[in-house]
């Protein structure tokens, strides 16, 4: 495979890629465990401490179970490149079935145990899957009565519960392992262009289609991603996501693939796993590094008043040398997208931002003794960097973690993409993008009518072509052919721009504008990530299509609320929504935040609000699994709220 670079590499990034292009000389994903097993053997690679026992399995102990997991596919039957259902979630043996069934030369269909019964149904059809691997007898159950009338040969449990008597098609994990390890593995001949996995899209706007990525695809992500980090064999790594999403899985491959040691964890043990266990790196969405900000404030609100006016004067001063810094780094996204600035200009800000930072460097210092250790302490102490995708990073989540010596590298992509296509890199965090291009990569800006290529700096859709793109839509032709066009360009439906030097940063979603009565339209992701500032908005979703201005769905933060109904001479009563004063302190919030950020016009003003008392999530189904906003669900749910909002 020959990879190519879309921008001026560093001799750094370039030597950090082929120490991993190893890994592209091989055919098939599953081919890297005997590596690892050679290399790493005695080092413990997953890690399940919330499990009854709790389970520590080596990288050679890892590389026996998958091979072993393989042969019992092959006993039962299973031939190469055919589908197999796996409905499970994260977990050890998540990763040993997923890369035993692509060991077996099989390529799976993936998604949770939670997920609704419709919805796994659905993918168990259209992936044509008469294998079913589950998380346990509770996920068959949920199954079983639609099982009767499908084509279903074998069923694997990933527990080791007791099948009933009766089932003779069923096995759970224990039984298969002790069947593959009685039976003679026959590797088979897979190509690179061969199906690895099917991945449905997370439905946020429509029926999921099974995104078909080969071995190929993840092979480039695993060689790709050591342009990014370069951890070191018994590295910890903190795992929260879904194992079956496209994010969090390529990013385990590539952890596992250089030695590192994976924790499982969930959010109610993830602020105690964070101190026990100390990550160095650890990969998530947006949502997670706002609740680690939120209880950050918490914390601060809870100080006498003199502590809390000390932690503002600290972050005060450290926002604005970071932002010197920024300037003199030549990471400062204002003096880069500009560009009309003059050099003799461009030397004069330089040297006003050095002077500054220089000024205030001994204040963020005694900030950083006084306050920031203590607030990093409670992500560990010792992350060298955190990977932030599945959305935007709003502005002052972003500032905050680089003030408190948090490095997170925002990346960007799809699961059609494999998904990274773009990621910041640590010698180049040009904050608020989403970094450059993998190599390989090519992005680039259309006009969202014309399909004419834009200059630097001019907004549009963001096209991508690269090693990564999916082979297309499992029996959807018609819906690959509207995705990727004939020369290979996949169309993500984001709104984005680059910068001169090939930085992509993302505004919004094609498909997700708001257009206003009079023809403007508004991108609402920028617009919520900026109310998301204010303490007493815990989630919003801006609405107003065809109407003559825009309006929000606010879920207010109770907690915060309470907390200002506390300075008041009439404390707030928890949960009176219809308290007056409300109306006003939240449309202040609103009116200051969305005027403060940048390219504020009118049309951006929020004109109408209403609040939700139910928070937008995954078990109601306004958010995917990767926490997006469902915005086509939210709307269904609060329509009579939303019409009687603009009467």
């Amino acid at each position: 495979m020959t990879i190519t670079y879309p921008y001026a590499i560093t001799a750094l990034e370039q030597a950090n890629f082929q120490r991993a292009v190893s890994y592209l000389d091989i055919k098939s994903l599953p081919e890297i465990w005997p590596r690892t097993a050679q290399q790493f053997g005695s080092v413990v690679a997953l890690f399940a401490p919330h499990l009854k026992p709790a389970v520590s399995i080596t990288y050679r102990e890892m590389f026996g179970q998958i091979g072993a997991f393989a042969a019992g596919l092959q006993a039962l039957g299973i031939q190469p490149r055919t589908p197999v259902a796996m409905f499970a979630d994260n977990s050890p043996r998540w990763f040993i079935a997923d890369q035993g069934t692509m060991t077996s030369g099989a390529f799976n269909a993936v998604r949770s145990s939670q997920a609704e019964l419709q919805e796994l149904l659905s993918i168990l059809d259209n992936s044509g899957s008469q294998t079913l691997i589950v998380e346990d007898l509770k996920t068959l159950d949920k199954l079983r009565n639609s099982l009767t009338d499908r084509e279903i040969h074998n069923i694997i449990l990933l527990s080791d519960e007791v099948v009933p008597a009766a089932s003779a098609n069923i096995l759970n994990f224990q039984e298969l392992i002790a069947l593959g390890q009685q039976h003679t593995f026959q590797p088979p001949d897979l190509e690179p262009s061969d199906l690895a996995t099917l991945i449905y899209t997370s439905g946020t706007s429509g029926n999921p289609k099974g995104v078909m990525l080969t071995h190929a695809n993840l092979l480039h992500q695993i060689a790709a991603a050591a342009t990014v980090i370069q951890p070191k064999p018994g590295d910890r790594v903190l795992s929260i996501l879904p194992s079956w999403h496209s994010y969090e899985r390529t990013c385990e491959y590539y952890l596992l693939s250089q030695g590192c040691t994976q924790t499982y964890t969930n959010i109610r043990s993830l602020k105690a796993d964070l101190r026990e266990h100390k990550p160095q790196y650890m990969v998530a969405v947006p949502r997670l590094w706002e609740s680690i900000y939120e209880g950050a404030q918490k914390q601060f609100r809870e100080q006498p008043a003199n502590k809390q006016k000390l932690v503002n004067f600290f972050f005060d001063i450290s926002q604005k040398y970071i932002t010197a810094k920024r300037v003199c780094q030549g990471l400062d996204i204002d003096s880069l997208r500009d560009s009309f600035t003059s050099r003799q200009m461009q030397s004069s800000a330089n040297l006003g931002a050095n002077l500054q930072r220089i000024f205030l460097a001994p204040w963020h210092y005694l900030g950083e003794k006084l306050v920031y250790s203590k607030v990093r302490a409670a992500t560990g102490g010792q992350i060298q960097h955190v990977i932030s995708g599945g959305g935007a990073l709003p502005k002052h989540i972003d500032n905050f973690f680089e003030i408190i010596g948090v490095s997170i590298l925002v990346g960007y992509g799809l699961t059609e993409t494999a998904p990274i296509t773009n990621v910041r890199r640590p010698w180049r965090n040009l904050r608020p993008t989403s970094g450059l291009p993998l190599p390989g990569t090519e992005i680039k800006i259309v006009d969202l009518e014309t399909r004419v290529t834009l200059p630097a700096g001019n907004k549009g859709l963001v096209l991508i072509r690269g090693p990564q793109i999916m082979q297309g839509y499992y029996r959807n032709p018609e819906a690959t052919a509207q995705a990727i066009d004939p020369e290979g360009w996949f169309n993500s439906g984001d709104l984005g721009y680059l910068t001169p030097q090939g930085d992509l940063t993302i505004t919004g979603r094609a498909k997700d504008t708001i257009v206003l009565s009079n023809g403007e339209n508004i991108e609402p992701q920028s617009i919520e990530d900026a109310c998301l500032f204010s303490p007493y908005i815990d989630q919003i979703m801006l609405v107003g299509q065809d109407q003559k201005s825009i309006g929000a769905l606010i879920a207010p933060n109770l907690e915060a609320l309470v907390n200002w109904g506390e300075t008041q001479v009439e404390p707030w009563v928890e949960g009176n929504l219809q308290d007056p004063r409300l109306e006003p302190l939240l449309r202040g919030e609103l009116t200051r935040l969305v005027k403060d950020r940048p390219g504020y016009r009118s049309d951006d003003r929020i004109a109408v609000f209403c609040y939700v008392m139910e928070p937008f999530s995954v078990e109601n189904g306004m958010l995917t699994q990767s926490l997006k906003l469902r915005r086509h669900v939210v709307m269904e749910r609060y329509q009579d709220m939303i019409i009687e909002m603009f009467a």
